[in-house]
């Protein structure tokens, strides 16, 4: 007879414990145990709940491959979920073996859990092994398909959250959360009146007044230097959308600006030529908007350009915009505008810019970029990563929430009816067209922050702290993603020969990137550099990326004249007609502003169950040299945390959203 001693651990979240009737049952490479009931009177199974107990076998299992959970109706009680965490294993001789689960177990089923540690297909020499790879991947299939959009990302096939598999839904304390902080914000601007009022503010003045108490140190500072040009400029360094901005060599073609018009930017010293050639002239260019369809909100056409912004960094190291065209045709309708111009001409002007980068920040950069290419990976990490592989432990607590948070996105926002359509100039007749144009100017290098910043000549500007902290992040999730390659794949043939790897790096190059080989986004790896860049890539896009990107929304967007999200009436085909009459009859009416502000309030709202990156409460990897890996990758975010907080302290506007405690390890809204 023999003994295994046997650990059955439940989550705590609220709801994780059940009345449902639990039995185990032990898979050895010599037979199986009979079926074991966990159950003893009462409610064994309580959130944070550790059972122990002691399944009895005539002879001994040799070694324990599997453990099977099954979960069968009890009495009266009706079906209720259960969280498990894991199951302990203390063979009669050897060493205690985790069979990590994490999961929720829903109805009347049987889960069967592998031993913990990380396996590549060809390391799996027993049968059932593979037997249970092929069954896993094959049900993650047959449950997670594919939706097509032409042209556009493909998107998990599911119509409502509701569809959702638990392990992908936001908690019901987040839940409840976001539900508070929703009905309190509608709620005061309902009281206020302004919800459901369709018409012009009457003073910029009058925007002070939409919420009370929900403002940050950031958004007051915004709302005090909207109009000035300096901070214009330091938005494209550290704003919402900080990945705008290029070195310009050489002025387009399409953009005519001569040394006269920019003389009074520039002083009597210099020349636009000399700039040039000294690196301190920048452009931001919307082209991807020229042409767009724009929106009808209540029955009134909106207008969407395609601006040209051209930038000068000064001897004082700020960046100042030096001249502006509002479409990309030059012509006597399509002026440029310059700081000499009239104050509300040139006031205009800026917003057309700041409307055009609200617009890509909220369609390209945050959530084509990091919301729909994080789930194409994740629904590939299901389809061909077993939940052995060391790759799905990596990168699973990293996409924790992201199906939760972008159906909400689509069901709330992007479909007809949502928010965009309520609020934006880019409405949801016309959003697919608008991922599509995204997709295309979508590429690898953009995706992976030590590139971008050089291919867009900004690796060296000063005072670009998203760029600093972005580098910092980046070398940090590189260095632990790089630990981790080094503990499983011995040299760079192990990374071709893993053939699983290999289906799924394909697979998002086909349904993430439609195979555009122009993108340079790689569909399969030959070393382990290669695995490791990509790797960083996932993780800093989840975690880091979206942080700066999320997080800064209601700081910057808040004040609505400095983030415009429609603009009401067509840009100016003139100059010295602009008035502030007219200023306040193009932006956004009252009701698009204050929904808009919803939004942004409870999009950047930390949530009360945050995982911060670097934290892995989920402990899917077993060894120990992985977990020493993790405590190194947490002393360096602990050290980034350190530097970015010494920095601050000098700063008038601090920047804070790569601060490793603020940053979620996964997509969270």
């Amino acid at each position: 007879m023999a003994t295994y001693k046997v650990t059955v651990a439940t989550g705590s979240y609220l709801m994780a414990g059940t009345m449902d009737y639990i039995s185990l049952t032990l898979v050895g490479e010599r037979g199986q145990s009979p079926k074991h009931a966990l159950n003893t009177f009462g409610k064994d199974f309580i959130p944070g709940c550790v059972g122990k107990y002691n399944v009895k076998v005539e002879q001994d299992l040799g070694q324990v491959l599997l453990v099977r959970l099954q979960k069968e109706p009890f009495s009266i009680f009706p079906q209720d979920s259960w969280y498990c965490n894991e199951v302990t294993v203390e063979p009669p001789s050897g060493k205690s073996l985790r069979f990590p689960c994490y999961r929720w177990i829903e109805g009347y089923i049987t889960v069967e859990l592998r031993e913990g540690t990380a396996k590549f297909i060809y390391e799996d020499d027993q049968p059932l092994l593979l037997q249970h790879r092929e069954v896993e991947l094959k049900k993650n299939r047959d449950s997670f398909r594919w939706r097509a959009y032409p042209g556009a990302p493909w998107k998990l096939d599911v119509k409502s959250i509701d569809d959702l598999n638990s392990d992908f839904k936001f908690s019901l304390m987040k839940m409840s959360s976001l539900g508070l902080t929703r009905e309190a914000a509608v709620m005061e601007l309902k009281l206020k009146g302004l919800l459901n009022l369709h018409e012009s503010w009457k003073a910029f003045e009058d925007i002070e007044r939409v919420f009370w108490k929900k403002k940050t140190e950031v958004s007051e500072y915004v709302s005090h230097h909207w109009k000035e040009d300096p901070f214009f400029g330091y938005q494209f360094l550290n704003g919402a959308n900080p990945s705008q901005i290029h070195k310009c060599t050489t002025i387009p073609i399409n953009f005519p600006v001569t040394d006269e018009m920019v003389k009074h930017s520039l002083g009597d010293q210099t020349s636009l030529h000399d700039e040039l050639q000294k690196g301190n002239i920048f452009i931001t260019d919307y082209k991807v908007l020229e042409g767009f369809p724009a929106n009808v909100i209540q029955g009134v056409q909106q207008y969407i350009a395609g601006p040209m912004c051209l930038l000068y960094r000064t001897p004082a190291d700020e960046i100042i915009p030096i001249a502006i065209q509002i479409s990309q045709t030059p012509g006597t309708e399509s002026p440029i505008f310059l700081p000499s111009d009239s104050e509300w001409d040139w006031i205009l002007a800026k917003m057309w810019v700041r409307n055009a980068d609200f617009l890509v920040q909220q369609g390209h950069t945050h959530y084509l970029s990091t919301h729909l290419i994080a789930e194409v990976m994740l629904v590939c990490t299901l389809h061909q990563l077993p939940s052995c592989h060391p790759v799905y432990k990596l990168l699973f607590p990293h996409f924790r929430t992201t199906l939760h948070s972008n159906m909400i996105a689509e069901t709330k926002l992007v479909e007809p009816g949502g928010t965009f359509d309520e609020c934006s100039s880019i409405g949801s007749e016309h959003f697919r067209k608008y991922m599509q144009r995204g997709l295309e100017i979508l590429t690898y290098t953009s995706l992976c922050a030590p590139d971008t910043f050089a291919s867009r000549g900004v690796d060296k500007l000063p005072k670009y702290y998203f760029r600093d902290d972005s580098l910092k992040m980046w070398t940090a999730i590189e260095s632990f993603v790089s630990s981790i390659v080094d503990c499983y794949y011995q040299d760079d043939s192990s990374v071709q020969r893993d053939s699983e790897l290999q289906a799924w790096v394909e697979e998002i190059f086909t349904r993430g990137f439609l195979s555009r080989e122009s993108s340079g986004v790689p569909s399969a790896f030959k070393t382990r550099a290669e695995l490791v860049k990509y790797l960083t890539m996932i993780i800093y896009t989840c975690s880091a990326k979206h942080a700066s990107i999320n997080n800064s929304q209601f700081d910057f967007f808040c004040w609505m004249p400095n983030a415009p999200s429609t603009m009401r009436n067509p840009p100016p085909k003139s100059k010295g007609t602009a008035t502030y009459e007219d200023i306040l009859k193009t932006l956004p009416e009252v009701s698009s502003s204050c929904r808009m502000m919803v939004l942004d309030w409870i999009q950047t709202r930390p949530a009360p169950d945050m995982v911060p990156l670097g934290n892995y409460p989920n402990q899917l990897f077993t060894e120990e040299k992985a977990e020493k890996c993790i405590k190194a990758f947490q002393e360096r975010l602990s050290k980034i945390s350190a530097e970015i907080q010494k920095r601050n302290q000098d700063l008038p506007l601090k920047y804070y959203y790569q601060d490793p405690p603020l940053v979620e390890n996964s997509i969270a809204m």
